[in-house]
């Protein structure tokens, strides 16, 4: 029995001891074939490289198509590069790009494993791609010999480039490359051409503010470049400077005598502007950021946009009815102006127009300017999602919040007036005391939903007061988003991300980008289609008149009360267009309101991007029900009365047969429509609800900030 025993476990142990040896066997031969095709791969990527000795290929010119196909413009390949010796660049410049873009650079053979290892870490801790690890040598490699793709094959390539550049020049020489090679944006290549670019001197006449300043414009050329957004370059100015500090090249003194030193620009050339000039301008920047200046510039590419060149046509001419006060130093005439014009359906920029002049400044895109009374919609869409009904009657007269006393814009009070009236009318009282009643975070709160990314709300000085219902708000906004956000209205509630590039094609054919909309419901259909009523009423009877265009259409007004910025908002199921007009430096416009010159100008622009379109009106939903009120009390009216005036609401809210009419309501408030019940909407027909706003505590109010229309 026992000899039995010990053969079949003698057995087992030689059965078990061969599928070991077959197991380790193939866990070899899957190891052997793994690095195999990694050594093939690593071996292939080497032997494909270019040589240090080759030659790049030849450039070719990129072009920008509009939505139809028709040409806008070819961004030629021809570079503005004049090389200068490593001895004429200022040291503080040398430091500075050292410092800012590999502080190892006199330790590392080409690369720097604790570069990589510090970029993967932050990358992951940031959920993305934050921070990058490549060397200045990596960098010369890419940008003189490889192309801009980000692939494993292209990263090996680099790295193997760097080492060999390393052992084949010193330090001196790779430095003097690189910075000889870099883009600077405006189509300057290496210091020399940046420094005659954005100074009009040579580069080595540079002072430490301006080497800060050009080492800070490579990581995003068109962004960070001064002629096109000189806030965005002194902000990377700033961090170039606490890099030297952090590196020992500058103390913290000089560095900030350096921040706070003036800048001098060159002026640009006149001329330099061209069809959709703006409009190219920031396509342009959105290509380098994603593909580097070298494929914009020198791989062909062709770029698919979602601008109209007879809406573009249109959008310029009617902003030729902007007034000129003055002309200033760079022969830019002031007031400026700024049109944008979107399909709300699926966000295609339509047209662009940043300003006038020779500048670079895309004030459609970059200008962030108080709204005025074009931010009170979102206070009113705030009353309606908290059941509150176009027929709620509130009190116009003269109230106090602490030290906030906010008046109309004639200081004049209409007594008890419904919220209709209140929008069409633009009174401010009545727009304080909804923010009052709702609390001023419910505004901001849709505003952020619709897609305005300005607002502060946190910090000492933020946002959420009730000034901010007149548009009194710390930064202000820029007239792409607002004309996003009120697209969000025009289209049932759902928003759709702005965007200009539909697809890129490289010299080859191949498709590198295609864009898919994203469509996100953010606000209930039914109270977008209310408030888009209401803002009916601003064309046509008004403080938006002269934007009267003959077929269904809703916008706002926007004046400050300091009258430094007019606008109009407005739009039809097609399209959402914002005008804006004032001084870059915020000066007085000569009485000018949003009702006046912007207004006419979104009359004129939409007249002409409509021509040919069919007037359609805008989708009423399911849910929203009609009824005779009274407008001096919003209560169920007789529609026989000649004073009864026929009213939409959301199913519910309608207002009931009178009841005796409750005691002590505070005449502070809002009194609703509906006997006094403030009844939620309901949820929008096979649309996600939004989820409510968070609650907290009211910020101090601001000094009065009264805004007129």
């Amino acid at each position: 029995m026992s000899t039995d025993s010990s053969h079949k476990a003698g057995n087992s142990r030689r059965s078990t001891g061969r599928w070991l040896t077959v197991a380790a066997i193939a866990i070899i031969v899957f190891i052997v074939m793994i690095t195999g095709a990694g050594l093939g791969f690593l071996t292939a990527s080497i032997h494909t490289m270019p040589s240090l000795n080759g030659e790049i290929r030849p450039a070719a010119s990129s072009q920008i198509f509009d939505i139809n196909g028709r040409l806008i413009t070819t961004i030629h390949s021809v570079e503005n590069r004049l090389p200068v010796p490593l001895s004429k660049m200022p040291k503080d410049l040398q430091n500075a790009f050292v410092a800012t873009e590999d502080a190892r650079f006199y330790q590392h053979i080409g690369v720097d494993p604790r570069a990589i290892l510090r970029a993967v870490f932050a990358n992951i801790v940031g959920g993305g791609v934050s921070e990058g690890g490549s060397t200045i040598t990596q960098q010369l490699a890419r940008n003189a010999l490889l192309s801009q793709e980000q692939t494993l094959k292209r990263k090996i390539q680099e790295a193997v480039l760097a080492v060999q550049i390393e052992r084949q020049y010193t330090k001196a020489e790779i430095l003097e490359l690189y910075l000889n090679q870099i883009y600077f944006g405006q189509g300057a290549y290496g210091v020399q051409a940046a420094a005659w670019v954005y100074f009009g001197k040579n580069v080595e006449n540079l002072n430490l503010a301006e080497c800060a300043l050009l080492a800070g414009i490579p990581k995003s050329p068109n962004y960070y470049s001064p002629l096109n957004n000189l806030k965005a370059a002194k902000e990377r100015q700033s961090v170039v400077l606490d890099q030297m500090v952090k590196y020992n090249y500058v103390s913290r003194d000089t560095a900030n005598k350096a921040k706070s030193a003036e800048l001098k620009l060159a002026s640009r050339s006149p001329g330099s502007g061209g069809q959709a000039s703006y409009f190219v301008d920031y396509v342009t920047q959105l290509l380098i950021d994603k593909y580097g200046a070298d494929a914009v510039y020198k791989d062909g590419l062709k770029v698919y946009t979602s601008l109209d060149l007879s809406m573009q046509q249109a959008a310029e001419k009617a902003m030729g009815k902007l007034p000129t006060y003055r002309t200033d130093a760079k022969g830019n005439k002031e007031p400026q102006g700024a049109l944008v014009a979107i399909d709300p359906r699926n966000g295609q920029i339509k047209a662009m127009v940043g300003g006038r002049g020779t500048d670079q400044f895309n004030r459609a895109v970059l200008a962030e300017r108080q709204p005025g009374s074009a931010f009170k919609p979102f206070v009113y869409l705030a009353a309606i999602e908290s059941g509150m009904t176009p027929a709620t009657i509130v009190e116009d007269k003269p109230v106090t919040f602490g030290n906030y006393s906010p008046t109309n814009y004639d200081h004049r009070f209409r007594g008890r007036v419904t919220l209709r009236t209140a929008l069409e009318n633009s009174l401010n009282v009545v727009a304080v005391k909804l923010a009052h009643q709702v609390g001023p975070e419910k505004p901001l709160y849709y505003a952020q939903q619709m897609g305005i990314t300005t607002l502060v709300t946190r910090g000492p000085v933020n946002d959420v007061n009730l000034a901010m219902a007149l548009g009194g708000l710390t930064r202000g906004v820029t007239p792409l988003e607002l004309a996003s956000a009120y697209g969000v209205l025009a289209n049932g509630g759902v928003r759709v991300e702005p965007t200009a590039i539909l697809r890129v094609v490289d010299r080859a054919g191949r498709v590198l980008d295609q864009h898919r909309p994203q469509a996100k419901a953010v606000v209930n259909e039914r109270s977008a289609y209310l408030l888009t009523d209401m803002m009916r009423g601003v064309i046509t009877r008004g403080t938006g008149g002269g934007a009267n265009i003959g077929r269904p259409a809703a916008g706002k007004t926007g004046t400050t009360s300091d009258y430094k910025d007019a606008w109009f908002v407005g739009f039809t199921p097609d399209i959402v267009a914002a005008v804006w007009m004032g001084f870059d430096t915020p000066e007085y416009l000569n009485g000018v309101t949003g009702g006046d010159i912007p207004a006419t100008i979104w009359h004129d622009f939409m007249m002409a991007a409509l021509e040919k379109k069919p007037v359609s009106d805008f989708a009423r939903p399911s849910g929203i029900v009609s009824a005779s009120v009274s407008p001096k009390d919003g209560s169920l009216a007789d529609p026989k009365n000649k004073d009864a005036q026929s009213e939409i609401f959301i199913e519910g809210t309608q207002p009931k047969p009178r009841k005796p009419a409750p005691e002590n309501i505070s005449e502070d408030k809002p009194a609703p429509a509906d006997g006094g019940r403030t009844l939620p909407p309901p949820p929008a027909a096979n649309k996600p609800a939004v989820p409510a706003p968070p609650v907290q505590p009211a910020a101090p109010v601001k000094p009065e900030l009264r805004h007129k229309n």
